[in-house]
C-alpha cells in the first residue's frame, strides 16, 4: 500500500496550488478519502474529507471557501485545490484513506491506517 502525494511548493500569499495523491495497492473505491496538514510545532490536523459515495465533503472553517477536495476512482486519485493561500496554510501535507466515515475525520483517533509522506506547503507574504 501506498500513498504518494506531489503538488507542494513555495507560493505567495493569494496564490493557488493543487496537491495530488496517486494511490497504489488498494482500489480507492469505497473509502473515504482526506488532506491533513502539520505546521511546525503543531499536531496534524484534517483540513477536508470526502465520502466514498455521494460526494459529501467535511472541510475545516477556515479552508471551507478556498479548498475543494475531490477524488477520481478510476486514477486512484485524490486531489487538494487551495486557492487564495495564507501563511498559516503552510505545513507538511498528507493524504489519507480509511474505511471510517468521512465526517469524523477531524475527530476519529487514528482514523486512517494508511498515510502518504507528506508534500510541503509554504506561502510567503
Amino acid at each position: 500500500v501506498q500513498l504518494v502525494e506531489s503538488g507542494g511548493g513555495l507560493v505567495q500569499v493569494g496564490e493557488s496550488l493543487t496537491l495530488s495523491c496517486v494511490v497504489s495497492g488498494f482500489s480507492l473505491e469505497g473509502y473515504a478519502v482526506a488532506w491533513f496538514r502539520q505546521a511546525p510545532g503543531r499536531e496534524r490536523e484534517a483540513v477536508s474529507c470526502l465520502s466514498s459515495r455521494n460526494h459529501r465533503i467535511w472541510a475545516k472553517d477556515s479552508v471551507k471557501d478556498r479548498f475543494t477536495i475531490s477524488r477520481d476512482d478510476a486514477k486512484n486519485t485524490i486531489y487538494l485545490r487551495m486557492n487564495s493561500l495564507k501563511v498559516e496554510d503552510t505545513g507538511v501535507y498528507y493524504c489519507a484513506a480509511s474505511a471510517v466515515q468521512y465526517y469524523v475525520c477531524s475527530t476519529y483517533p487514528n482514523w486512517s491506517e494508511h498515510w502518504g509522506q507528506g508534500t510541503q506547503v509554504t506561502v510567503s507574504s
